[in-house]
């Protein structure tokens, strides 16, 4: 909703918000497979958002690279595994490496761009990264709640994280829409 009361338009829209709200849309699919994840569609979930993962890393660009953001993210990535590996089993025990392979790697995307030691630093990038970084906490909430043991809270935690990851996911393409007018402008 937030995306077309900003005025996007699909096709005069930046790549990059497509590419976010393309992201969205699998987002929604995924909710609607884990909606009926007790009936076999858990996977499919996990595939859509997957999905969501590879086009929001995409519309978070490449540069900068930041490798210690990425180092980060890798250690924290490899930790949430090992933490939940004793618990898989059968194709989950790959299936879950993956995902977090993908979401590890949007957020260190998402990381990378918020450059706090100079001034290229800007509001949308904080939505970024903070967004990918609660998508990761939802998740991993979701993880420990469906393979390890009941978490307290899981679902006031998982729809406040994830909730609030989308939007601020969702408000780091105003920056893309404005600097793209901006361009056309000068």
């Amino acid at each position: 909703m937030f995306l077309l009361a900003h005025g996007f338009s699909f096709l005069g829209a930046s790549s990059n918000a497509r590419k976010i709200f393309a992201g969205l849309v699998f987002s929604a699919l995924g909710d609607a497979f884990l909606i009926w994840q007790e009936q076999g569609y858990f996977v499919y979930g996990l595939l859509m958002f997957a999905i969501t993962h590879i086009l929001y890393s995409l519309a978070f660009g490449m540069k900068p690279v930041n490798v210690t953001a990425g180092l980060v993210v890798t250690a924290v990535s490899s930790v949430s595994y090992l933490l939940l590996y004793p618990y898989l089993s059968g194709p989950f025990t790959y299936l879950v490496a993956v995902y977090i392979g993908l979401i590890g790697f949007m957020g260190w995307r998402a990381v990378a761009g918020l450059q706090l030691a100079n001034d290229l630093w800007t509001w949308t990038k904080l939505c970024a990264c903070l967004g990918a970084v609660l998508f990761m906490v939802s998740d991993l909430t979701i993880a420990v709640n469906k393979f390890c043991f009941p978490v307290p809270h899981s679902r006031a935690i998982i729809m406040a994280t994830y909730y609030a990851a989308q939007m601020l996911i969702s408000l780091s393409v105003v920056e893309c829409q404005d600097a793209e007018g901006a361009r056309k402008k000068a």
